[in-house]
């Protein structure tokens, strides 16, 4: 009942646009990029399956996996679980011709695609080919929706220069840019017309990647080395779109401290509170990327800087009601923290402030469980269903590997774990 009504409100969230978030800088004075529709509500209901498709970037199972880990760890209640069909050299249209046999057998509830890179074919603006991806697209959208299964259409990102092994590449970087973004505005259109939500991957990526060259130089490539295909950076910024578009809220859970008591909600239980220590049970943990270089687009940590994943997606909240002191400390695990007690007052994201704390492990243990098991996704699909097993007999050949995916799936679900930590809050002189 929850997705039909979900699905009500739809058209109505679609009419509703974003201004244009794009920055004050003649930079991006030669784009026209269409307001994208608000996100709307979640979309995931609990037990959803959530299918991820794409080309080679998601193949690279890098924002697949950003999406997976926090659903599994930072929402676990909602007890998603998700599987990657990434391809490699993929259009749209190729993966039309696919669905059945490799996505919609799994029977999904709600999927995310990414194409249109390999679909402009690395040239300046045709209309033959816009035209040959509006069909594909509205292929692709119309078997989910026939399958019962939602749709989270993202647009294509960017690109950081004229990939120089596409033979057929014509045109500037700026030239084929352009093409990106007028792929993106027909993606919004295509979701308005179909009734389907829209997660504009282009434009966080075309911003970070102007943030990125500003405060880092012209090395930093938020759409990778190659120039189509990012590093973790900007595979951090495709994730926080698609997150967005899902319509996650970002509240992970608040520890409140008023005066000699503490009570912890969302997921968290506060199991003793005596000289200024804290010790909490988490039942949910934040994103916790872990250190990184900044100036480095090969870091989460660097992408966690140019859009507001932590703000809008990631927020464990430590507040403080009525402090009697002007400053306080605050200690996580082995890192300390000064904060006035007006911003401990208003609440401070521990997820955004703390590095390394003594939540970034268990969370790793859920990263590194969903990493072998999306590396298994590919090998399945590709290797064994397209190969000579899965030739020789598909049924079988799913039944087989599907006993080894359900091991890895079992593996990751065990991962994720209530842990114990303890936070120190302690008044300054």
């Amino acid at each position: 009942m929850h997705r039909l009504l979900l699905l009500a409100l739809v058209p109505s969230l679609l009419l509703a646009r974003e201004p244009s978030k794009l920055p004050a800088d003649p930079h991006f004075n030669i784009y026209q990029l269409d307001p994208a529709p608000e996100a709307g509500p979640l979309m995931l209901e609990k037990g959803d399956r959530l299918a991820i498709c794409g080309d080679s970037i998601t193949e690279q199972k890098r924002y697949s996996l950003v999406i997976e880990a926090y659903l599994i760890a930072c929402m676990p209640d909602l007890a998603v679980t998700c599987r990657q069909f990434g391809w490699s050299g993929e259009q749209a249209a190729g993966f039309s011709g696919r669905m059945k046999n490799d996505v919609l057998r799994f029977q999904p509830d709600v999927a995310t695609t990414c194409y249109g890179m390999n679909d402009f074919r690395y040239v300046p603006t045709d209309p033959q080919i816009t035209a040959a991806y509006e069909e594909a697209q509205n292929k692709v959208v119309g078997l989910f929706k026939d399958a019962g299964c939602d749709v989270l259409l993202g647009s294509p990102g960017i690109i950081d220069s004229v990939p120089h092994w596409v033979k057929s590449a014509t045109g500037t970087q700026q030239d084929l840019n352009l093409a990106l973004s007028r792929f993106r505005n027909l993606d919004i259109r295509l979701a308005r017309e179909n009734g389907i939500r829209f997660a504009d991957v282009y434009q966080p990526m075309l911003i970070a990647d102007w943030k990125a060259k500003r405060d880092h130089g012209p090395d930093f490539k938020v759409a990778g080395k190659d120039g189509v295909h990012p590093g973790w950076a900007g595979h951090l910024v495709m994730a926080y779109a698609f997150l967005k578009g899902l319509g996650l809220d970002g509240g992970l859970g608040t520890i409140t401290i008023d005066g000699a008591n503490a009570t912890a909600a969302d997921g968290h239980e506060v199991k003793s509170f005596a000289d200024g220590t804290l010790t909490v049970l988490s039942n949910r943990l934040p994103f916790s990327a872990g250190p990184g270089d900044l100036a480095n687009d090969d870091s989460l940590r660097a992408g966690l800087a140019l859009v507001p994943f932590d703000a809008e997606l990631n927020r464990f909240t430590l507040r403080m009601t009525s402090p009697s002191a002007k400053r306080y400390s605050v200690t996580w695990g082995a890192e300390t923290r000064e904060y006035d007690a007006a911003e401990l007052e208003a609440g401070v994201n521990l997820a955004a402030d703390f590095i390394e704390h003594p939540l970034l492990a268990p969370f790793r243990t859920v990263w590194d469980a969903a990493a072998r098991k999306q590396a298994y996704e590919t090998r399945q699909m590709k290797d064994l269903m397209h190969g000579p097993e899965g030739q020789a007999d598909m049924d079988a050949t799913v039944a087989l590997t599907e006993k080894v995916h359900a091991k890895l799936a079992a593996e990751l679900a065990a991962s994720m774990k209530p842990v114990e930590h303890q936070i120190t809050i302690k008044a300054l002189p």
